[in-house]
């Protein structure tokens, strides 16, 4: 009995002894390494965009002087803001606006669309455009002035492609991420877009063709 006490007084004393040693001679707690979470900077599904239109307005001939209908085709700026529900589908308010002459025709527009959307390739995005505006055109003809106003069902089609870069793959970069279609970054867009169709007595079509630049947040 006496000589196991004695086997096991020893074999304790050679354990701590090898663990001091090991241990500088101080007693030590394992060692935590503290976990740092990754800050991952994730764009909004916020754009806006700011560009030129061109308006081409047909209608017919004033007080049935003439035959055929009459065309004019101006200038003005777009601006446009949207936001990207998925990649699929977004929502765009865009507000636009001609500038006329004393010749002809003056286009004021405003409007809230659906985008439903579809990206082909990494930087390429294709859209449509279904949704309700309001267009007013100014008509100058000499001496005589009018204007008329229209809540319209209106339409396009257009195309977006994406400069920004997503310098870990060192490609273009549309991958969807749960928080736009797009990566932060300026892009260009062109569309084409129908404002009004045979409206007032005069039968005024108006379709417009934007381009610019937009910022994907």
């Amino acid at each position: 009995m006496r000589r196991n006490m004695k086997e096991m007084v020893l074999g304790t004393t050679l354990l701590l002894a090898t663990t001091q040693l090991v241990a500088g001679g101080k007693a030590t707690l394992p060692a935590v390494t503290p976990i740092v979470p990754i800050a991952i900077e994730s764009p909004m599904p916020l754009y806006i965009g700011l560009g030129a239109v061109a308006s081409f307005i047909e209608r017919d001939p004033c007080c049935d002087v003439g035959t055929s209908n009459i065309e004019d085709s101006r200038g003005g700026a777009i601006m446009r803001i949207g936001w990207d529900f998925n990649q699929y589908v977004g929502v765009e308010a865009r507000a636009l606006k001609t500038f006329g002459s004393d010749v002809f025709s003056e286009t004021t527009h405003y409007g809230l669309f659906l985008k439903p959307q579809y990206h082909l390739v990494d930087s390429t995005n294709v859209y449509g455009l279904l949704g309700y505006g309001r267009t007013t055109v100014d008509y100058t003809n000499g001496l005589k002035s009018s204007s008329n106003s229209a809540n319209a069902f209106s339409y396009g089609v257009g195309f977006e492609y994406d400069f920004s870069k997503e310098e870990s793959q060192k490609r273009y970069d549309r991958t969807f991420d749960n928080q736009g279609d797009q990566e932060k970054g300026w892009g260009l867009w062109v569309d084409y877009q129908h404002l009004l169709d045979n409206e007032w007595w005069m039968h005024t079509d108006n379709d417009i063709i934007t381009a610019g630049i937009t910022y994907d947040f």
